[in-house]
């Protein structure tokens, strides 16, 4: 996802991989954030972390999509996040048909979390491709889509998604579900004041439409209006002539981006042990494939 950079259709049907020609215990689908991967060159990206050394009785799917963000890349975020979800539930629902005792774990990194906790959501509230008791875990490292209420592992991060939360969170899926947001990721953890911000990350969700999400549209937009307008509007009217908010947006945005916050996951630690974020994830896979072996 680019709206921290101030920027801020489904395809053909995906490649999905049998693990040897049998059905997998647990088949986890992975989505690589933007610019991690693509339709002519797929790769693993960071979640590569997540999914080396995982037990036998696993196989993982790697989701490629267009996983950019701009019009001139190609797609912009809304195509590109929606090619996301269609190809992500379209391997989901082959191993799904093929294999009837296999369970599912997703897992998605910054644009990659926005699709696969999408597909988690549908899921969770029923109107998905398999029924919520055969997916057994979520992973999702920075969500634009990340809600208060959306279980965090690691330090409290105060703020929400720049996409704005889902509408009925993740449904039966919730208690299967982790969510990580390192402080100062403006991906995961824009300030609930923030009018600018939030109206940046509305905009990238809208620059594509999707007729199923018309509701989650409406409501973000009420929430944006009811958090931020005031405060966000009372800022800026009192920002210096000297600073007006604009630049004060910008300075945050660079600031952000020096920060490597969002790319800090592999490096983020997440509790007392001093395990990162990635590590807490390949460790939770890994137990819970050991239990559903």
């Amino acid at each position: 996802m680019a709206v921290a950079a101030g920027i801020l259709c489904a395809t053909a049907t995906p490649r999905a991989s049998a693990a040897s020609g049998d059905c997998p215990d647990l088949n986890v689908v992975a989505v690589p954030g933007t610019w991690e991967t693509s339709r002519d060159e797929p790769r693993e990206g960071m979640l590569s972390l997540i999914t080396r050394g995982l037990p036998g009785t696993v196989h993982t799917d790697y989701v490629s999509y267009a996983a950019t963000a701009l019009p001139w890349e190609g797609e912009v975020y809304g195509l590109s996040k929606r090619e996301a979800v269609n190809n992500a539930r379209a391997m989901v629902a082959d191993t799904a048909a093929r294999c009837g005792a296999t369970r599912f774990a997703l897992l998605g990194y910054s644009q990659g979390a926005d699709a696969a906790g999408d597909l988690a959501a549908e899921i969770g509230t029923g109107l998905g491709v398999v029924a919520p008791d055969r997916v057994v875990a979520v992973g999702l490292l920075s969500d634009p889509r990340r809600a208060p209420t959306d279980a965090l592992v690691g330090p409290p991060v105060p703020g929400i998604g720049a996409g704005g939360p889902r509408i009925g969170g993740f449904g039966w899926l919730g208690p299967k579900v982790r969510t990580f947001c390192a402080a100062g990721d403006l991906y995961c953890a824009v300030p609930t004041d923030d009018l600018a911000g939030r109206f940046a990350g509305f905009a990238t969700q809208l620059s594509a439409p999707d007729p199923l999400q018309i509701g989650n549209y409406a409501q973000t937009l009420q929430s944006i209006l009811s958090e931020a307008l005031v405060p966000g509007g009372t800022a800026i009217l009192n920002a210096p002539p000297n600073d007006p908010a604009s630049e004060q947006w910008q300075r945050q945005v660079e600031q952000f981006l020096k920060s490597g916050a969002h790319q800090s996951y592999p490096h983020y630690v997440v509790d007392d042990y001093g395990t990162t974020a990635t590590a807490w994830l390949h460790n939770w896979l890994y137990n819970t494939a050991i239990r559903h072996s």
